[in-house]
C-alpha cells in the first residue's frame, strides 16, 4: 500500500543530534555539550542507560586489563563514581589485578575476578544510574526528548540532515550538522542507506536475546556461601534443574544490596532483534522461564526461600542487530595479533590474558560513504568475533564519548566526521579523561586525518 504523502513539521534545529540514550548515546551528548555544541538527545523510553539501566544489565564487565590498569576511564567512570559507593559493587582499587587466591574467590562470586584475576567489573543500581545519568546530561546542558521513535532519515543526496521522529505529538524532524547513531540496531544508519552487516555466530552468545530480572528478598551472603563453600552440592541442585527443564543457565548475580539478585538469562538462541515476531516470542519466554525459576529457586536453593519478583527489564537484553561497514574493521585475527590502531579512540581490555589491550580506531564509528553520520555503540563497524566484546557497556561508553568529540570537532571545524583531525580527537579525549593510548605505547604526533590514517 502506499502511504498518503504528507507535510512532517521541524521541530527544531542542532548543532549535534544523538539519537538513542544507552550508554554510547549519554557518553556521546555529554562529551559533545563540554565541547560548546548545540546538542538534542532524543530517547525512545523514558530514561537515560539503555541496557545498564532498563535493560537490567546493570553488571557492567571489565573496564581493567589483565594486569589490573585501568582501561576505561572517561564519562563511563565518571557515571560509576557519581552512583556513590553504597550502589556499586565492586573491588577496591588496591585489589585490581590481583590474583590472591581468596580475593579471585570471594570477587568471583560477585562477577569481578575472571580467569584467576580481579578486576574492575562492578554491578551497579539501575535507578541511581537512571538519575546520575540525568544528572550529567543536564548539567552538560544537553536538550533532552523523550519518547520518541525514529522512523527515518532526512538525506541530501550520500549527506544525513536530520532524522524524523514519530513521538505523542506525532511525527516531526530534527536537523542537525552531525547526527550519531546510537541506537544500538543502527537504524539510522540503515535508513540513510549505509552499508550493514548482520551476519551472526550461533555458536557463540553474540545474537541471543533475553529479558533480564531481578528477585527481592533473597539472602544472597547465604546464598554465596552455599555456592563457595558446597559447590558439589550446589552443582547436584543445578543438574537437577537441568533435568527438570529449568534452564541451567539461570544463574543469580550478586548486585549492592544483599537482598536482591540480578538475573541475566537465559539466552535464547534462533532469533533476531530485528523481528518483531522474535522480539516478542523472547519476552514471553523470558518471562515464562522467570516464574518456572523462582519456584525452583524457593523450593531448592539456599538464601532464596522468601524470594518474589522485584522488577522486570522494560527494555529487551539485545546483543546484535547490524554492525556499520565503516571505514576501518575491528577484527579478531587483528587484535590477536596486535590490536592497535593509530585512529585509536579508546580501550577495550583483551578478551582473555591471551589478547592484547585493543585500541579502538575511530573508523569504526565513520561510514564509508554516508557523511553527516557517525555510529557508536553496539553497531559498530567490527567482525562477529570483535564485536562479542565491543558490544559490551564499558566500550559503548568509549565509543560514545569519541562520537560526542568528533562530532563537536566536525561542526567546529564545519567539515565533515571523516576530515575530523586524529590527533586533535585524541587529544580532546585526553582532556576529557578518556583513556586512549594502550598501557605500553606513548601518545604519537599526528596531523592526519582518518582518510590519511586509514589509507
Amino acid at each position: 500500500m502506499l502511504e498518503p504523502a504528507r507535510h512532517v513539521p521541524v521541530y527544531g534545529h542542532c548543532e549535534v543530534l544523538v539519537v538513542g540514550g544507552g550508554p554510547a548515546g549519554t557518553a556521546a551528548a555529554v562529551a559533545a555539550a563540554r565541547e560548546g555544541v548545540d546538542v538534542v538527545l532524543v530517547e525512545r523510553y523514558g530514561c537515560l542507560g539503555g541496557l545498564s539501566t532498563g535493560g537490567l544489565v546493570c553488571w557492567i564487565d571489565r573496564m581493567t586489563d589483565w594486569d589490573g590498569r585501568l582501561v576505561v576511564a572517561g564519562i563511563g567512570q565518571e557515571l560509576i563514581e557519581r552512583c556513590g559507593p553504597d550502589a556499586v559493587l565492586g573491588p577496591p582499587r588496591e585489589l585490581w589485578g590481583s590474583r590472591d587466591p581468596d580475593a579471585v574467590a570471594y570477587w568471583g562470586a560477585r562477577t569481578s575476578a575472571h580467569r584467576g584475576v580481579v578486576n574492575w567489573a562492578p554491578t551497579v543500581d539501575p535507578e541511581v544510574l537512571k538519575c546520575v545519568s540525568n544528572d550529567l546530561v543536564r548539567e552538560a546542558g544537553v536538550h533532552v526528548l523523550f519518547h520518541c521513535w525514529a522512523v527515518s532519515a532526512v538525506c541530501e543526496g550520500e549527506r544525513v540532515r536530520g532524522v524524523i521522529f514519530e513521538s505523542k505529538e506525532g511525527r516531526f524532524a530534527l536537523l542537525a550538522q552531525v547526527v550519531v547513531d546510537c541506537t544500538g540496531d543502527g537504524d539510522v544508519f540503515a535508513f540513510a542507506g549505509a552499508e550493514f552487516e548482520s551476519d551472526v555466530d550461533h555458536s557463540t552468545a553474540h545474537a541471543r536475546l533475553n529479558t533480564s530480572f531481578r528477585l527481592g528478598n533473597v539472602d544472597m551472603r547465604r546464598f554465596l556461601e552455599f555456592r563457595v563453600r558446597w559447590p558439589e552440592e550446589y552443582r547436584r541442585i543445578m543438574s537437577q534443574a537441568a533435568q527438570q527443564d529449568i534452564w541451567l543457565t539461570l544463574q543469580p548475580h550478586a548486585t549492592p544490596y544483599d537482598s536482591v539478585a540480578l538475573f541475566m538469562t537465559p539466552k535464547f538462541s534462533g532469533y533476531s532483534a530485528l523481528k518483531i515476531a522474535d522480539l516478542t516470542e523472547v519476552e514471553f519466554r523470558s518471562r515464562d522461564v522467570m516464574r518456572q525459576g523462582l519456584a525452583w529457586f524457593r523450593a531448592n536453593v539456599p538464601g532464596f526461600e522468601r524470594a518474589w519478583v522485584l522488577d522486570t527489564a522494560a527494555q529487551i537484553g539485545s546483543r546484535h542487530g547490524r554492525r556499520l561497514v565503516g571505514v576501518e574493521k575491528v577484527t579478531v585475527e587483528r587484535w590477536r595479533q596486535d590490536g592497535s590502531y593509530p585512529d585509536s579512540i579508546g580501550l577495550c581490555p583483551g578478551i582473555t590474558p591471551e589478547f592484547p589491550t585493543l585500541a579502538i580506531p575511530y573508523g569504526c564509528l565513520v561510514p564509508t560513504r554516508v557523511d553527516g553520520l557517525l555510529a557508536a555503540g553496539r553497531n559498530l563497524s567490527a567482525d562477529t568475533g570483535a564485536h562479542l566484546q565491543l558490544r559490551e557497556i564499558p566500550e559503548c561508553w568509549v565509543m560514545g564519548q569519541a562520537a560526542g568529540v568528533a562530532a563537536a570537532l566536525a561542526v567546529r571545524r564545519n567539515v565533515p566526521p571523516r576530515a575530523v583531525p586524529v590527533a586533535e580527537l585524541q587529544a580532546t579525549l585526553r582532556r576529557q579523561g578518556a583513556i586512549v593510548d594502550r598501557p605500553e605505547s606513548a601518545p604519537a604526533a599526528s596531523s592526519a586525518t582518518l582518510a590519511q590514517s586509514a589509507g
